[in-house]
């Protein structure tokens, strides 16, 4: 069962004979007064129930704790599942004068923890007693405080009433008073109002004859004004009708003139679409260009068996240049008709927006004097409801005529961001072919290097045929001659990679040995020198050498294995072997190479090969 519970905690401190504090609990019921348990807990009883409970608060707090979970127990009291429960459980079936145990338990889904038990002991006769005189004891306290409190307000009351009474009998006189005021007022008003109704109605019947004949005359003079108005309109409406007419062939013209600007539109466009095609076919034929370029760099490789293969290349590359000279010749063509074409367009652009201010400053004054006739037709408006209907359509044609005006002078400006956007693009063109002739100009200048790396070439084979046959010319008619054999110069590296078989020697970069007439052989090294620099990247590579071996005579026929002098002559009309491109200069195995110039060294040094043509 449930039950309402009054707790009271006080401390109570005992200073005879030792000073001390006890905890004085006691539960009682407000409807049963023999309902009285006691608890009473010194300092030495909570220690024990401290190291029982395994509580963590001294006896100085215990108290509050103690009030602060009987109020989570009042909080939650009034719900269906509380969360504080406050258990008073005896061991026999009633509460019957025995031992009590209070406990303040949590609920959870889980477990009924009990955070606090408390013992406690019913009360004595004479605990009951003492409690029943202290509640008498209180009772009539209350009761002398009430009596009290009652005759005073019984005091209040009667002197509230005195005085409210005597103020009424003070407020129905003056309010008879006020009464006999106002009906002699009222009476004096209905007197006055009655002789002032009769001198307005006699005022009010002179005014009306007045106004009746000023009506008259006044509607006869707006009659008169009314048809010279109706005269006025009709003559601003033929002069609106002519204005419409000059409008609309105006229009015409201008629908026509688009329609002209349009279709030379679609020319220029496919003009465009033509260069465009044209400018694709030309980087397509660089990029075949730039292949081609690759296949002869990995020919150039093979000079030594390969010379005499090297003048059909060159008529095919004659070839290929005259190709490319006359793509110039027709870009520039090109570039010259649409300059032609783009200064015509602009003089006719310039035409048309004189044309469409000219317009734009009519259509002004139509509007203006549209803006007039609709003002005075407003104010006309409610003295003409017969002429209402022509007049609103009148001005429905007007506004639709605005309208068309409106749409042409969009489509107008739309023409014009067409012609601009197509001017943008001719001078994108127009850089498009610059590019490619700057590109054109860079390959001239690389095939012109190429050349004279190919004439140096021709000089330094026609140098080692002519030292061969000086040493053949030697070998026969002098004497105590040496011979250096290729096999003694195992332990000097070798670059396959290059295509170049023969042994370097790296020693030679830092030594110089004397060269006498008679140490020659035709196996002998020749020492070639190239300095390699990179015109258009702004680039110096170091000084780098390549030895190449002779080849020996041929013993059957007693002939050299090189070429004729026919492979070496320059040609007044030879054109440069070839073109290369931007993005072969910048490729690591053409720099040892590129825009070289023949420099022979004056001594036997000779560096390690790290220029070399790459296979």
């Amino acid at each position: 069962r449930r039950l309402n519970v009054r707790v009271n905690i006080e401390l109570l401190s005992i200073s005879n004979p030792v000073h001390k504090k006890d905890l004085a609990v006691r539960l009682t019921d407000d409807t049963d007064p023999f309902f009285l348990y006691n608890l009473v807990i010194s300092e030495e009883d909570f220690q024990s129930l401290k190291s029982q409970q395994g509580l963590l608060v001294d006896f100085s707090a215990f108290p509050q704790k103690f009030i602060d979970l009987l109020q989570q127990c009042i909080q939650e009291q009034n719900k269906d599942i509380p969360r504080f429960l406050l258990q008073l459980v005896s061991s026999a079936s009633v509460l019957d004068h025995t031992p009590v145990s209070l406990n303040v338990v949590e609920t959870n889904p889980f477990k009924h923890l009990t955070h606090l038990s408390l013992k406690f002991l019913p009360g004595n006769d004479a605990e009951i007693k003492k409690f029943l005189a202290s509640c008498l004891k209180c009772l009539k306290e209350d009761k002398t405080m009430l009596e009290e409190k009652l005759r005073k307000t019984e005091e209040d009351l009667t002197r509230q009433l005195s005085y409210a009474q005597q103020s009424l009998s003070e407020k129905s006189r003056e309010l008879d008073k006020l009464k006999n005021e106002w009906t002699s007022y009222t009476t004096a008003l209905t007197n006055k109002h009655t002789q002032e109704l009769t001198n307005e109605k006699e005022r009010a019947l002179q005014a009306q004859a007045q106004y009746q004949q000023q009506h008259e005359q006044q509607k006869k003079e707006l009659e008169n004004l009314h048809q010279k108005s109706i005269q006025q309109l009709q003559n601003r409406l033929s002069e609106l009708e002519v204005i419409n007419k000059d409008l609309t062939e105006r229009r015409y013209k201008g629908d026509s003139t688009v329609r002209e600007l349009k279709a030379k539109l679609s020319g220029i466009e496919d003009e465009c679409q033509r260069a465009k095609q044209e400018v694709l076919s030309l980087r397509r034929e660089n990029t075949t260009l730039d292949a081609e370029c690759h296949e002869k760099e990995k020919l150039i490789n093979q000079l030594q068996t390969r010379v005499a293969v090297l003048e059909q290349e060159i008529k095919d590359k004659d070839q290929l240049v005259i190709r490319t000279k006359e793509v110039l010749d027709a870009t520039q063509e090109q570039k010259v008709i649409l300059e032609e074409s783009t200064e015509k367009k602009q003089s006719h652009i310039e035409k048309l927006e004189t044309t469409i201010k000219s317009l734009s400053a009519e259509l002004l004054k139509a509007n203006e004097i549209i803006k007039k006739l609709q003002g005075d037709l407003k104010t006309l408006m409610s003295k003409l409801k017969l002429k209402n209907t022509v007049t609103i359509q009148q001005e429905k044609l007007l506004a639709e005529k605005e309208e068309r005006l409106q749409k042409e002078q969009r489509e107008l400006q739309e023409a014009g961001q067409s012609l601009r956007m197509k001017e943008q693009e001719a001078c994108k063109l127009q850089e498009q072919l610059e590019t490619t002739m700057e590109k054109l100009e860079e390959s001239k200048q690389l095939l012109k290097t190429n050349e004279n790396v190919i004439t140096w070439l021709n000089k330094q084979l026609n140098e080692i045929q002519m030292a061969k046959k000086l040493e053949t010319s030697a070998s026969t008619h002098g004497a105590g001659r040496t011979a250096i054999s290729p096999h003694g110069l195992s332990d000097r590296p070798s670059f396959p990679s290059s295509g170049i078989n023969h042994p370097i020697s790296p020693l030679y970069a830092f030594q110089n040995f004397p060269e006498p007439a008679h140490n020659k052989n035709v196996n002998s090294q020749c020492p070639i020198h190239f300095n390699t620099q990179l015109s258009k990247m702004n680039r110096c590579s170091d000084v780098q050498t390549v030895t190449a071996t002779g080849h020996p005579a041929n013993k059957e026929n007693g002939d050299t294995l090189g070429l004729d002098s026919k492979y070496f002559k320059k040609k007044d009309d030879s054109i440069p072997l070839r073109g290369l491109s931007q993005n072969t200069l910048n490729s690591e195995y053409l720099k040892p190479y590129l825009a070289t110039k023949a420099q022979p060294s004056p001594k036997a040094a000779v560096t390690p090969a790290s220029a070399y043509f790459p296979g």
